[in-house]
């Protein structure tokens, strides 16, 4: 589509323009000034590193890393380019990069961010918390990274590849930024392509129904083993499923004086979803209140199941599948050698 002046004899089509052609730069111009006002192209974001890349490859860096409001890493990338180059597996390279990234190094980035522009960094941790709404406890990113694309325009084979990758599960935007010049201004048109902001909310329901479908195929085959735990000290538990096997586990591994940090960094993939928390000792109707993003059902949170420790009350996943013996032998290689826990499966 293009821009039209409209006045009350004619409407005359603006003719675009490229980045290039009007002196604007990539990274001094464009990355500068969406950093200040990044809402345009990923709304309810906030920045925390520019030129991100804390890895061992320093010549690969983020353009710009942000953080939404549910707890999703995002990488940002811009291109003044009319085809968007090959941003889009260069994206996806960087989101597993980060996709690791914890919430202390978030914090460690955002302080050299603000350090840089010459802002007070002291206050690093606590602007994250509040932007989050979780003023104290632990904090844990969600698993997804989500990508946005912003360019002046994006090849068929951007495209394509982007709207595959999204049926498959990942979330990413593409934003066209398309100069004009007017008037000796710079006019932007600024649109999400993909998805099509009216078109997002139906294709969140299809991939939902594919998931879906996808778990009642699956239905057949999963895994109704059931264990026998036992420790040293006499106490046996017969006929367990997998998530009162594993919740076993984490007791007596919290018991024995291990630290909710050492058992997520022991089950990486559930890192961002093993427990949630809430300073003090509460119930598990306030730890709910404290947490209204997170769904009750996918947690232990009877108050008989909470955990207090260090001044901190903590729920844990109920979600265990057939990595579960994994996560359990990982957590146990942790703890002493005189642990005292043993297990087999019973059927």
């Amino acid at each position: 589509m293009a821009l039209y002046e409209f006045n009350k004899d004619s409407i005359i089509e603006l003719p675009s323009s490229s980045y290039s052609m009007l002196g604007l730069r990539e990274r001094e111009d464009v990355q500068r000034v969406l950093r200040e006002n990044i809402e345009v192209i990923s709304p309810d974001t906030m920045i925390l590193a520019e030129e991100f890349g804390d890895w061992a490859d320093s010549r690969r860096r983020i353009d710009l890393l942000g953080l939404d409001r549910e707890g999703h890493l995002v990488v940002i990338e811009l291109k003044r380019t009319e085809d968007g180059g090959h941003m889009d597996l260069q994206a996806l390279g960087y989101a597993a990069m980060v996709s690791t990234l914890k919430f202390e190094q978030a914090v460690q980035a955002y302080r050299k961010y603000l350090a840089s522009r010459n802002l007070d960094p002291d206050g690093a941790e606590n602007c994250i918390r509040k932007f989050l709404g979780v003023e104290q406890g632990l904090i844990a990113f969600s698993n997804q990274v989500k990508i946005v694309l912003a360019s002046a325009d994006f090849s068929k084979e951007v495209t394509s590849s982007v709207l595959w990758l999204n049926s498959q599960g990942l979330d990413i935007t593409c934003v066209r930024m398309r100069p004009y010049s007017f008037k000796d201004r710079v006019l932007l048109d600024v649109q999400q392509v993909i998805p099509l902001p009216e078109a997002a909310a139906y294709q969140i329901l299809i991939r939902e129904k594919s998931q879906i479908q996808e778990i009642i195929i699956e239905e057949d085959k999963r895994d109704y083993t059931r264990y026998h735990l036992s420790f040293s000290d006499g106490r046996e538990f017969d006929n367990l499923p997998k998530r009162r096997f594993i919740y076993n586990i984490v007791k007596e591994a919290l018991r024995l004086g291990l630290k909710t940090a050492s058992i997520i960094e022991a089950v990486p993939w559930k890192s961002g979803n093993f427990f949630i928390s809430a300073q003090g000792k509460v119930s598990g109707k306030k730890l709910l209140e404290e947490n209204p993003r997170k769904d009750e059902r996918r947690y232990f949170c009877d108050d008989s199941e909470l955990f207090f420790i260090d001044g901190i009350t903590y729920a844990m996943t109920n979600q265990w599948g057939a990595r579960t013996v994994e996560a359990v032998e990982s957590i146990i290689q942790r703890l002493p050698e005189d642990h005292g826990i043993a297990f087999e499966a019973m059927s």
